[in-house]
């Protein structure tokens, strides 16, 4: 037998039973343990093109839910775009005053004077510091369609940062596409940001071109041109991918582990086209890869979805990870039958791992099993016990041949039709 390790709550913990081939060869912490971050959800999330622009009220309770997840900092909109983008911004950073939020406020703006005004005021007038993320496009194929060269852009970017930086207002430098953009370019601009008081630099896969290699040899350029500015403590790096190649919740986490200090993901991973990296698929995985502290409470991870999506219109499909309603369900027989075996020696936590490599419980879920014609008897067995129902030979025959004559999972109506017909 293997050993068993006593856990706080008496169940015994047959940690040999997970031999976890990701833990090999190990040479330490992942991600730095001072990183950030960074939820796009209201503005990024925003931009893509099947969206519904949400209420207040849904902006403030979807605030309140990054808060609550310990998310560090929000990009909630481009105030500089319209009169109900600037109102809805300001009304944000005032419930967060309001509320004693611990959550840091970002928006956004092209690198135009125009659009950095309004940012001053909401801070002003909210009275509390609003980051900037001021962005120009900095790659050829940009270049060449604006009619830009890099002595414009990087006047611009300076000119834009010198208004922030003036207000009082922190800035992190938004280079758009700066994952098809050359050394050179990005040298001279990131410099020149720098020289003007950025105290960021996010360098952005804005249209998902970016693999891991391309991560790496990005992050580890731009921290030599800041560390070649002599100020490598003060200056961070953020990283923001899209998710046209399906590289976006990769290369956040290889972002981390190669020298960024902060990440953007949005709810679900909503965003422009097929959108950007998903926040509730990041911190999962950061909590499963130990980077996350259990003092992080993630049980309202579904809730911050389920309240996004309907906010927005947006379908979750049955199958996303940890969120979509098959996440943690299953109706085969062999399944089944092994999540029953877990929980009848009276172990929720050898339930929720022998066939999930995700445990529902850490997020606020639980496994569910459902009667369907890849089904025994003991899926039935143990539905009808979670209502009280005896599972008697007879009915879960019943149940049993009614399940294998369908083609899909039963309805609980449909179990229940069964139930009352056995019954008489």
């Amino acid at each position: 037998m293997p050993a068993f390790t006593s856990e706080a709550d008496g169940h015994a913990r047959p940690e040999e039973f997970i031999f976890d081939w990701n833990e090999l060869n190990r040479k330490g912490r992942l991600v730095p343990q001072r990183f950030t971050l960074f939820d796009e959800t209201l503005r990024d999330g925003l931009q893509n093109p099947s969206v519904e622009d949400p209420s207040i009220e849904d902006k403030l309770r979807i605030l309140h839910l990054m808060e609550d997840l310990g998310i560090d900092e929000a990009d909630i909109g481009l105030p500089g775009s319209s009169k109900r983008a600037f109102d809805d911004v300001l009304r944000m950073c005032k419930e967060v005053v309001d509320c004693k939020m611990n959550i840091k406020i970002a928006a956004a703006g092209r690198t135009v004077v125009g659009d950095i005004t309004p940012m001053i005021e909401i801070s002003q007038r909210a009275g509390i510091p609003v980051e900037v993320y001021a962005f120009i496009g900095s790659s050829p194929i940009r270049q060449y369609v604006e009619q830009w060269d890099v002595s414009l852009i990087a006047k611009r970017s300076a000119e834009a940062i010198d208004v922030a930086v003036k207000a009082g207002l922190p800035v992190a430098y938004v280079t758009e596409d700066t994952t098809r953009s050359r050394p050179d370019v990005l040298t001279t601009l990131f410099r020149a940001a720098i020289d003007h008081g950025a105290t960021r630099i996010c360098l952005s896969d804005t249209v998902g071109h970016a693999t891991p290699d391309g991560v790496r040899n990005l992050v580890q350029f731009t921290r030599s041109v800041i560390a070649g500015c002599g100020t490598a403590a003060t200056v961070g790096i953020d990283w923001h991918g899209h998710n046209d190649r399906g590289f976006a919740l990769e290369n956040a986490i290889w972002a981390l582990e190669f020298g960024a200090d902060r990440v953007h993901a949005t709810a679900l991973g909503i965003g422009e086209r097929v959108g950007n990296a998903a926040m509730e698929l990041l911190l999962m995985n950061l909590r499963l890869l130990g980077q996350l502290g259990a003092e992080r409470d993630l049980t309202k991870l579904v809730e911050y979805c389920e309240t996004v999506a309907r906010a927005v219109h947006w379908q979750v499909p049955l199958n996303y990870p940890l969120v979509g309603r098959d996440a943690f369900r299953t109706a085969t027989g062999v399944h089944a039958a092994a999540i029953v075996k877990a929980l009848q020696k009276g172990d929720s936590w050898l339930a929720d791992r022998v066939y999930s490599g995700v445990p529902a419980g850490m997020f606020g879920r639980h496994q569910e099993i459902g009667i369907g014609f890849m089904s025994g008897a003991s899926n039935v067995a143990y539905w009808l016990r979670q209502r009280s129902i005896e599972p008697s030979e007879d009915l879960v025959a019943a149940i049993l041949q009614s399940a294998k004559g369908t083609s899909h999972i039963l309805t609980d109506e449909e179990v229940m039709a069964v139930v009352g017909r056995v019954r008489g």
